[in-house]
């Protein structure tokens, strides 16, 4: 049998120690994380990008104003991947906006309705309506 040499980390974990906010991230973990951005120009550039976008996600006024100037400074970098996160961002550019801008969401909702729907699929020809009904109720 032969083994071949696993990468240092997953995606997976890479994706995870990027996205997560630095406060929550303990010396070993931040340490990996600065590393993994000084291992390449792009990965700098991912990183600073995703963290420039998580601090879109808190509801500001000024925010329209820096997600055109986040969308323009991902457009400059070549990350592909982003570009199109980017135009997505750019064809529901009014929902977006309101979304960074506005103190109001309906985030509460969507998780009730997202719950709902994956007990429906866990539930899918085990029972009737009744015990589905039950369980949504009791969670």
């Amino acid at each position: 049998m032969r083994h071949f040499p696993r990468p240092a980390q997953s995606p997976r974990k890479v994706s995870s120690l990027l996205t997560r906010h630095p406060d929550r991230l303990d010396d070993k973990w931040s340490t990996l994380r600065d590393q993994l951005g000084g291992a390449c120009p792009e990965m700098t550039v991912l990183a600073t990008q995703i963290r420039t976008f998580a601090t879109l996600l808190l509801p500001r006024q000024d925010n329209a104003e820096q997600l055109t100037i986040w969308i323009t400074r991902t457009r400059a970098a070549d990350l592909p991947f982003l570009h199109s996160f980017a135009n997505g961002l750019e064809r529901d550019r009014p929902a977006v906006d309101a979304g960074l801008t506005l103190p109001h969401h309906n985030g509460r909702t969507e998780g009730v309705n997202t719950k709902i729907k994956l007990l429906k699929r866990l539930m899918y020809g085990r029972a009737g309506h009744s015990l589905l009904r039950q369980l949504i109720l009791l969670n």
